[in-house]
């Protein structure tokens, strides 16, 4: 057998193609197309590493699969889907890279490392979008519906973008958070920004920090820092992937603290496994477990702060969780416990609640229609528990709930916040 040895043909035949995996996959419950399952996935990329299949058959079926990686946790077999996954969106991004015309592969190359791995160019388009929101022109543009020739996918989400912080505020963000005065630190802990969190969330950024040190922690933030790689890894750009893994395992190894703090399950789904990306590497391997040792979502850190959570809410929450932290990180009760020690909350669970909403990084961008038929089917159940905030940890997640919420029509009657700002709320931090 001439077997392609650029797929990851060893983890494919650990499959037993059972089916359990099939409700639990978005693409399939929406598709209904067995080459949009887990399942058929991993079919396919078996037949084309035995050379049955040509790397261009499987290019449909793998770029819409969302990487949400819900079928890992219904797995009896305990079948690795996501090395799978990455396995062959690497081999696939090698074989387009020979097709990909020379002006589109720059701008690609381009946007992987020069503009997500430059906070300086983030912050950037940043200020711009803080300029269009507050001098009145994003009224306007609203108003005579301007936007609209923009393509639809991105007019759609222009009208879900939050509320920028301003450039001033934003440079004369603290580089350190301090507990109480009187109080000693719990925890040293070190604050992982993101990119596209820290130009566009920086709110929620904030926020966590001074929830952070409210909670009794001592918070730093370094300027080293740069993006986690999750959406060069999911491009298939393992190359990318790890120059940014190492700049941050470098950035961070120089502190000594107790924990590296994350407020966003994509991210934090990236920085748990920094180690895979070094497996047998004898410089690099120790580094990236210790570096992993250290990595906590937000959520973990807070639920056991015991926060002065004292405004009441009468408010009926639901939670979406994100695929990230729930699939990969494996957090799940602690978000749901900070929620409920939030005086007057009532909480509503979701039927189904730990599907993909059809964010899944740039998916909605790249696959809007596919998206938003997944984000209908999330919706529907969210009506059924009459929430009036829709609470997630993530801030793709974010913004694609908002979206489902004005789709809807129901922005009247019901609010999307991250979970930090829920917190913040209740601790009185605004």
């Amino acid at each position: 057998m001439n077997r392609n040895k650029e797929l990851p043909y060893d983890e494919t035949i650990q499959c037993v193609q059972c089916g359990y995996c099939l409700p639990a996959c978005p693409t399939y419950v929406t598709m209904e197309r067995e080459t949009h399952s887990p399942r058929g996935r991993i079919n396919l990329v078996k037949m084309a590493a035995e050379g049955h299949l040509s790397l261009s058959e499987l290019e449909g079926p793998i770029d819409l699969c969302l990487g949400c990686r819900a079928c890992e946790t219904a797995c009896p077999s305990g079948v690795e889907y996501g090395k799978i996954l990455e396995g062959a969106r690497e081999a696939l991004a090698e074989h387009k890279a020979k097709r990909t015309s020379k002006p589109l592969g720059k701008l690609q190359d381009a946007m992987f490392q020069d503009v997500f791995p430059d906070s300086k160019k983030l912050k950037l388009a940043a200020d711009m979008i803080w300029l269009y929101q507050k001098s009145g022109l994003q009224k306007v543009a609203h108003k005579s519906k301007l936007t609209r020739i923009l393509p639809k996918n991105l007019w759609a989400f222009e009208e879900v973008l939050p509320q920028v912080t301003s450039p001033a505020a934003r440079r004369n963000r603290p580089r350190l958070f301090e507990p109480p005065k009187g109080t000693q630190p719990k925890w040293k802990v070190a604050f992982f920004t993101g990119c596209i969190m820290d130009a566009m969330f920086e709110k929620i950024n904030r926020l966590s920090m001074e929830l952070l040190a409210m909670g009794g922690c001592e918070v730093q933030v370094i300027a080293e820092q740069t993006c986690c790689g999750a959406l060069h890894a999911h491009a298939g750009r393992k190359d990318d992937t790890v120059m940014l893994a190492k700049q941050n395992i470098e950035a961070f190894e120089r502190l000594d603290v107790d924990f590296i703090i994350n407020n966003a399950g994509g991210c934090g789904a990236m920085l748990v496994e920094y180690d895979h990306l070094f497996h047998g590497d004898p410089q690099w391997e120790a580094r990236a477990k210790a570096f992993v040792a250290k990595t906590r979502d937000i959520t973990q850190v807070l639920a056991v702060c015991e926060l002065p959570l004292s405004k009441p809410m009468d408010e009926i929450v639901t939670y979406q969780h994100s695929c990230h932290m729930t699939n990969v990180q494996k957090v799940v009760k602690e978000p749901l416990e900070l929620i409920k020690q939030i005086p007057g909350i009532s909480y509503k669970e979701m039927a189904n609640p730990n599907m993909c909403c059809g964010s899944a990084g740039i998916y909605n961008v790249v696959h809007y229609e596919e998206s938003m038929e997944i984000l209908g089917v999330k919706m529907e159940t969210v009506k059924t528990t009459q929430a009036t905030t829709i609470v997630t940890t993530n801030p793709g997640c974010l913004l694609q709930m908002k979206l489902g919420v004005q789709k809807e029509g129901m922005s009247d009657k019901v609010r999307t916040v991250h979970l930090v700002e829920l917190l913040a709320e209740s601790a009185k931090l605004i």
